[in-house]
């Protein structure tokens, strides 16, 4: 399952920094705007304790983490939508993801220029959002007419509900609202709109780009949360976020510890990602590997089986399943039959996060 975030936002606002960070890639960063002209793209794992449990306990040659892609996007400026920066080439960049992660400058830094003068992160967002949304509303003015003579003419259920899904996503943008933000309270099922590619329908997710003593600060957390919900928002420093990669990972915990910090920024932006692209994961382990499997949120056992093989979908019998718990608690597969938590599962078993399976098959 191959889904992609693309990073985004104002120049000079370290997604590059932040990119680097993510995958270890050397990308360009530089302090002027377009450095980033072509995106990049990076394969980032999710972090998972459960994997090196697991490993453990089969005595497992390599652990495989579930991953999700990331794509750093050049920078957008004000009028993007009509074209100016590189905003066609932005627009059409960003309309192939899945999702959209916006990193928002909160730091200030005399060495670094803000293409407005100043830091402000409010307006920053602002900026961003108002050109996803005339964007959008460009693809809605040209659609909208189509749709609805469609829906007369065909006279067709389901073309008159994405008809009348686009009129009511219209009023929304025209409102200064994402459709992420706003389609659940004006009724519109997304799905209907999912032909339109628009941008602000996509997940979005937001990391506000902070120094050390803004990190600490949680009434500013605090309060840049609540400008960017139902979004969920990662506070980080990526350019500490970038020395941590280069550092042994015994340096790297002292620095985290010194710093107040639990764990790496760029942990909780990997499974915050991961979250925002509605997906899950399911797990399998033996000799040659422990692994975490992609599947989307709600997916059956055939359907998670055909991630592994799509043969083992076609010929999917039962799934052999127990929780990750459960086997942990028993100690082993085998203990967990005897304890009756490891349970015969047929087509309709709808996967649950940390299961972890042996699938049979024809």
């Amino acid at each position: 399952m191959s889904l992609e975030i693309g990073i985004v936002g104002l120049p000079n606002v370290g997604k590059s920094t932040l990119f680097n960070a993510l995958t270890r890639a050397g990308v360009l960063a530089s302090n002027y705007p377009f450095a980033t002209i072509e995106p990049n793209v990076g394969i980032v794992g999710i972090p998972d304790p459960r994997l090196d449990a697991l490993a453990r306990l089969y005595d497992s040659a390599k652990i495989v983490p579930a991953t999700v892609r990331f794509v750093d996007i050049a920078g957008l400026v004000r009028g993007a939508s009509q074209g100016q920066g590189l905003g066609n080439q932005f627009l059409a960049h960003i309309r192939e993801t899945d999702a959209i992660c916006q990193v928002v400058r909160v730091f200030t830094d005399p060495d670094v220029s803000h293409v407005d003068g100043d830091v402000s992160p409010e307006r920053d967002i602002e900026t961003i959002a108002t050109e996803l949304i005339l964007a959008d509303l460009q693809t809605l003015e040209k659609a909208v007419p189509r749709l609805v003579k469609e829906a007369k003419f065909a006279k067709d259920a389901e073309r008159s509900a994405v008809a009348a899904a686009a009129e009511k996503a219209q009023q929304v943008l025209d409102g200064g609202t994402t459709l992420f933000a706003g389609a659940a309270d004006a009724g519109i099922d997304l799905a209907h709109l999912r032909e339109l590619s628009l941008l602000t329908a996509k997940p979005f997710l937001y990391v506000f780009n902070m120094d050390d003593a803004e990190l600490g600060d949680e009434g500013l957390r605090d309060r840049l949360a609540k400008l960017v919900a139902p979004a969920q928002a990662v506070f980080l420093d990526a350019k500490t976020e970038a020395e941590l990669t280069e550092l042994p990972p015994e340096e790297a915990a002292e620095l985290l510890a010194e710093l107040g910090l639990g764990e790496p920024g760029l942990d909780q932006l990997a499974r915050a990602g991961f979250a925002a692209l509605g997906l899950s994961t399911f797990l399998t382990a033996g000799p040659k590997e422990s692994r975490a499997w992609t599947i989307r949120a709600g997916a059956t056992a055939p359907e998670a089986a055909g991630v592994i093989h799509t043969d083992f979908q076609k010929g999917f019998i039962k799934a052999e399943i127990v929780s990750f718990e459960d086997l942990m608690a028993a100690g082993s597969i085998a203990a967990a039959r005897a304890a009756g938590k490891a349970r015969i599962e047929g087509k309709d078993y709808v996967m649950r996060d940390g299961d972890v399976v042996e699938f049979r098959h024809s």
